[in-house]
């Protein structure tokens, strides 16, 4: 990690003349609680290095306009911009690597229009689904992105990481749900992108598709501020059963055949291993509590119309008890599913390799695995665990999920959660943990995968994989990035993409 030196403090004096009369003297922050706060993240933190990552200043805009003078004003004086939505990215999105301006977002979370003739809204990017919904709900409508930081996690935020929802197999994921947005370019410039020039079409044949090329760069491209969603009427009935198996090779079977049983109200399937099942039986909060018979457990879930997610949920049902799995009730199926966005708050769930609790933080490296590869995957990846843990008594396997991404069982959100002790982490376990994410990154990589699903692969370790990955294709994103970004000021650091401003003495 490269160390910035903080702004010099006559340049910080003059971006808050600058910035101050535009977006009001309370939303220009200096202070070190504001600048810290924004530079933490989920993801597993180098706290003892926390000093490194504080921006020189926090600003809150309330509109595009405001948006745009900030950029152009770090563009002035050669300043990084970091925008920051919810912060619960796990790829460090959202961390100012080079110090600089954070732009938080959050003040932009008004609902500026609901469509529902043609079911859409148009809203502020700092607004998030779970308040988005509550008055969505009131008109027989639901916005559909469902991540597992659903409560917290912002619009803008699904927007700059292209994110996956857990119900993605039957409503998309966030690359379909969002139809269009605004956008200020790293220069200041003002563009609208969706399918097409209407704000409200899903689908268009005129000129590039840049609403994808915006989607998922993590901060790099610019800072979306107001976005078009796609609504879905609300759903009458939910089906969420979990079914026990003996063997991780049958529930295999099962979370392969559960997408390709043609049900339309199939919203998407989950497979636990072993070592995932292990880790929630662990201490009181434990919320599937099994016989230590059970070695993995299968998740299903769909919406729909009453009268369809009946009928589904009993071809659904039969296909798990032809493999023997059990079903574990209703009372345990309905709680857990309506438990998948407490995954934040497991602080007592860790151990050492000599078996002491820990106050653990959660992590997860994802990649994106075709249905074949997955036992291959799980085998490498619980490996390279365990030699860390050998190693280091920082580290625990929390075990892995392998999700579908669409409703054939194609490929899956393949899922290792790893916990790790903050507050014992130094220089020498943090650099063997790079070392790790980049050896789970290559194991994806070897079998035909992606390094990430949804979080992104722009942090220490699997980053250095991307120009593998994307071969040609990552010449042509540091073309994008210096053809946009001509000064380098839009979350400079990322993905690698500082090459594209190499000249051959530098």
């Amino acid at each position: 990690m490269t160390v910035t030196e903080s702004l010099a403090q006559h340049v910080v004096d003059s971006l808050v003349a600058e910035l101050a009369p535009v977006l009001g003297d309370e939303h220009v922050l200096t202070s070190k609680t504001a600048r810290w706060n924004r530079a933490r993240v989920p993801a597993p933190f180098p706290v003892h290095r926390w000093s490194e990552r504080v921006p020189d200043l926090v600003v809150l805009p309330a509109s595009t306009e405001e948006v745009a003078h900030v950029v152009r004003v770090a563009n002035k004086y050669s300043v990084a911009i970091v925008p920051r939505d919810g912060g619960t990215g796990l790829t460090d999105g959202a961390v100012p690597e080079r110090r600089g301006i954070v732009v938080d977002v959050k003040r932009m979370n008004q609902i500026h229009e609901i469509d529902l003739e043609n079911g859409t809204c148009t809203v502020g990017v700092g607004i998030n689904m779970l308040k988005l919904n509550e008055v969505l709900g009131k008109h027989g409508f639901i916005y559909p992105d469902d991540p597992a930081s659903y409560p917290c996690s912002l619009i803008g935020g699904r927007i700059g990481t292209s994110g996956w929802s857990l119900v993605g197999s039957r409503y998309g994921h966030s690359r379909d749900l969002v139809l269009s947005f605004d956008m200020v370019l790293p220069t200041g410039e003002t563009i609208t992108v969706g399918d097409g020039g209407g704000q409200k079409l899903t689908k268009s044949s005129s000129g590039y598709q840049l609403k994808h090329l915006f989607m998922g760069h993590q901060g790099t491209l610019g800072i979306a501020t107001r976005a078009t969603l796609k609504l879905f009427p609300k759903p009458e009935a939910e089906f969420s059963p979990f079914w026990a198996f003996a063997d991780y090779e049958t529930a295999y079977r099962a979370v392969g055949a559960l997408p390709r049983a043609g049900v339309a109200t199939f919203a998407g399937a989950v497979l636990f291993d072993e070592w995932k099942v292990d880790y929630l039986r662990r201490d009181d909060e434990a919320y599937i509590p099994q016989p230590s018979s059970v070695k993995a457990l299968v998740c299903a879930v769909a919406y729909g119309n009453e009268d369809e997610v009946r009928a589904g949920g009993r071809r659904l049902m039969r296909i798990a008890r032809d493999l023997g799995a059990r079903y574990l009730g209703d009372e345990i199926s309905e709680g857990d599913w309506a438990a998948r966005h407490d995954r934040y708050a497991t602080p007592l769930h860790g151990r050492t390799r000599n078996g002491q609790v820990a106050p653990m933080s959660w992590h997860c490296e994802d990649a994106a695995i075709n249905y074949t590869r997955l036992p291959a995957v799980r085998v490498a990846w619980h490996g390279i665990l365990d030699r860390l843990r050998r190693d280091y008594d920082v580290f625990d396997d929390w075990g892995m999920f392998a999700y579908t991404s669409g409703n054939t069982g194609l490929d899956y959100l393949t899922e290792i959660d790893v916990g790790i002790w903050e507050q014992e982490l130094d220089d020498r376990a943090w650099a063997a943990w790079v070392d790790a994410k980049r050896e789970i990154a290559a194991v994806s990589l070897a079998h035909g995968g992606s390094i990430s699903a949804c979080h992104g692969s722009c942090r220490e370790g699997e980053v250095d994989l991307v120009p593998e990955e994307l071969g040609g294709a990552y010449e042509v994103m540091l073309k994008i990035k210096r053809a946009l970004d001509p000064n380098n000021v839009m979350n400079p650091g990322k993905y690698g993409l500082d090459r594209a401003y190499r000249t051959e003495d530098s």
